[in-house]
């Protein structure tokens, strides 16, 4: 007899209306199962043939018996109609072998009172563990939240055996214990029976979860377990900072957090980064078994251990995944040879001892030293928040634009001439700082360029060198520093335009408005090959001119270019920013724009309208001068 039960579960509209339950045989059909108190059949043997339930298909393999049902059905008329229906059949990632649910029995560790110190550590109002990114305490809350028993059980070959020993053929005849000979004095006070012998006992066949295993690192790899107060675990226990991927948030990092709290009754570390995962360019993860990972020793070879770290780092913001792309680590190379030949240029420069220090170099230095603290301040506050993605940014910039483009182009001497002596020492100095917040991101080149600097012992070595002291940062000289470069980007623009070649000194006048300091004056000449800044009341004849704020800046150029074509050329563009102009205000002065548009739409267009106010006025003050 075939029992008939109603449940709402079943969808009447699909097929007959009616549904098989094998509760032996499929997880949803083991639900109803239990609800409706239905016999448990186990109809496969573990090659997954047919047992006796099987009735006369035993013995024959699932696949061929599922032909031979359908064979003996239509043979006896019994078989109305057949129909074909999508579905979805689970396989094995590896072999790809069809997965048949089958009910087996397995170990559970028992989660609804483990979880919750976990739990509260994370997610309570005086949460010990910190998640970065923090968007990630949503999925931990999913997780532990609904947290089901764990099946610590796995028919494996390999693995940590359960140290579960039965004696007899019933469920509950087992008993626990790390030895068979401590198994086996269990198993007789259980049973009462001291003629049990150690050959009556057989260890379970099952392996332990690796997960189970793993959950116990933070202690077991300090032996906090077996020892639990030797000198390592107390010293190492809690760690500061654990660094993995967001994939095995539940799986590992909230296991350990769990088994730390249940076993030495604290937290197993303080915070948890969780990185983005490499993906390739069809955002897929990147694993063994799609073979879409790129050769990482390859990619060394070809772009150098440092130069793929940061060429990934670089784009990698914390939490985010990441699309590879090899281009990312043909940045990061570029960015190693560039230090590499800063350090060459440097290196090779002839010292002389008698050479007293340019009042631009000292002045530079001066500024770097202010852009190097305030660039340490803005990679702690990075650091402090587990962006090293914009740690690594700010270090990049700091070195390739300001001490590269900046500092070493207004330090380094005239063409085969030496550098002062105090000078070199001051830029060695900075070069060292460069290297030690560099040395986190880039650990080979760094400690290579450290040891080419001086002769050191290893007790020297980068790695162990201490890290810069944060000093007061000179806010005033920065903001110079930088009207400065504006000033000497304006001269180098004119130059340029002008085919006016860099070996030729020129002539420089301003027109002071704004009242800047004077003291970067050294720095603006050597930057600009100028003869010298004359400070003026009024407009310079025959001359070009650019603005930097309020302030208004003359080059001489008359001989250097052809003033009637000069003249013809900047009358064209002043044609040209002038209608420019008028369509701008004209788009500001229509009233449904203004009220429809975006307010950052409107932001541009009213910054477009300054800008060309100002490139006019600039145009028209140069025509007025070659005039």
């Amino acid at each position: 007899m075939i029992p008939i039960i109603e449940d709402d579960y079943v969808d009447i509209e699909f097929g007959t209306g009616c549904l098989k339950v094998t509760p032996a045989h499929d997880e949803n059909d083991k639900n109803l199962g239990d609800k409706h108190n239905l016999e448990v059949i186990d109809i496969f043997n573990d090659d997954a043939t047919l047992n006796s339930f099987g009735l006369h298909f035993e013995g024959k393999d699932r696949f061929v018996v599922r032909k031979d049902v359908v064979k003996e059905l239509t043979e006896s008329n019994t078989l109305i109609k057949t129909e074909q229906h999508l579905n979805k059949v689970g396989t094995s990632e590896r072999t790809k072998a069809v997965i048949e649910p089958r009910l087996s029995d397995q170990w559970f560790l028992k989660m609804e009172d483990l979880v919750k110190p976990a739990i509260e550590a994370v997610l309570g109002e005086d949460a010990e563990i910190k998640l970065f990114p923090k968007k990630f305490e949503n999925t931990y809350r999913h997780w532990m939240e609904n947290i089901r028993d764990w099946n610590i059980s796995r028919q494996l070959l390999w693995g940590q055996q359960i140290p579960a020993y039965f004696y007899g053929d019933g469920k509950e005849d087992f008993v626990v214990a790390e030895t068979a000979e401590e198994a086996l004095i269990k198993a007789q006070e259980k049973t009462g029976n001291s003629n049990l012998l150690l050959a009556d006992l057989r260890q379970d066949k099952d392996a332990l979860d690796t997960w189970f295993s793993s959950w116990l690192w933070p202690m077991s790899v300090f032996d906090g377990i077996r020892n639990p107060e030797n000198e390592e675990i107390k010293y190492y226990y809690p760690t500061n900072d654990l660094v993995t991927g967001p994939d095995i948030l539940f799986f590992w990092v909230a296991r350990m957090i769990i088994a730390g709290y249940e076993y030495k009754d604290e937290k197993p570390f303080q915070n948890v980064y969780l990185t983005g995962l490499v993906r390739d360019k069809q955002r897929r993860k990147m694993s063994k078994s799609l073979g879409n990972s790129p050769d990482a020793l390859k990619l060394i070879d070809d772009y150098g251990a440092d130069g793929v770290r940061v060429g990934l780092l670089l784009s990698s913001a914390a939490g985010n995944d990441l699309m590879f792309d090899e281009a990312l680590c043909q940045q990061g190379k570029g960015f190693a040879n560039k230090i590499w030949n800063a350090f060459r240029l440097v290196k090779g420069w002839e010292v002389s001892d008698t050479i007293p220090q340019p009042e631009s170099s000292k002045i530079a230095l001066e500024w770097f030293d202010a852009k190097f603290q305030e660039t340490l301040i803005e990679i702690e506050d990075h650091f402090s928040k587990y962006r090293l993605s914009d740690a690594l940014m700010a270090t990049y910039k700091l070195i390739w634009d300001d001490f590269a483009s900046w500092l070493l182009e207004i330090v380094k001497p005239a063409y085969q001439q030496p550098i002062d002596a105090k000078t070199l020492q001051e830029v060695i100095f900075q070069f060292e700082n460069i290297l030690k917040i560099l040395h986190p991101f880039m650990p080979f080149l760094t400690e290579d360029i450290w040891q080419y600097m001086e002769e050191r012992t290893p007790e020297n070595a980068l790695i162990v060198t201490a890290w810069p002291e944060q000093k007061p940062v000179n806010t005033e000289l920065i903001a110079d520093f930088s009207f400065m470069q504006d000033v000497v980007s304006g001269i180098r623009n004119i130059r340029k335009d002008k085919n006016i070649p860099f070996k030729d000194v020129v002539g420089f006048s301003v027109i002071n408005n704004d009242a800047v300091s004077k003291s970067l004056d050294s720095v603006i000449i050597k930057l600009g090959n100028l003869e010298a800044i004359d400070y003026v009341d009024g407009a310079v004849d025959g001359a070009l001119t650019f603005r930097v704020k309020s302030n208004e800046y003359f080059i001489p150029i008359a001989g250097a270019i052809n003033v009637e074509e000069e003249i013809k050329k900047l009358e064209d563009e002043l044609k040209y920013t002038e209608g420019f102009l008028k369509s701008v205000q004209k788009k500001l002065a229509n009233e449904r724009f203004v009220a429809g548009a975006p307010e950052q739409v409107i932001a541009n267009e009213r910054n477009k309208e300054a800008d060309a106010l100002a490139k006019i006025e600039t145009l028209k003050s140069s025509l007025a001068s070659l005039k």
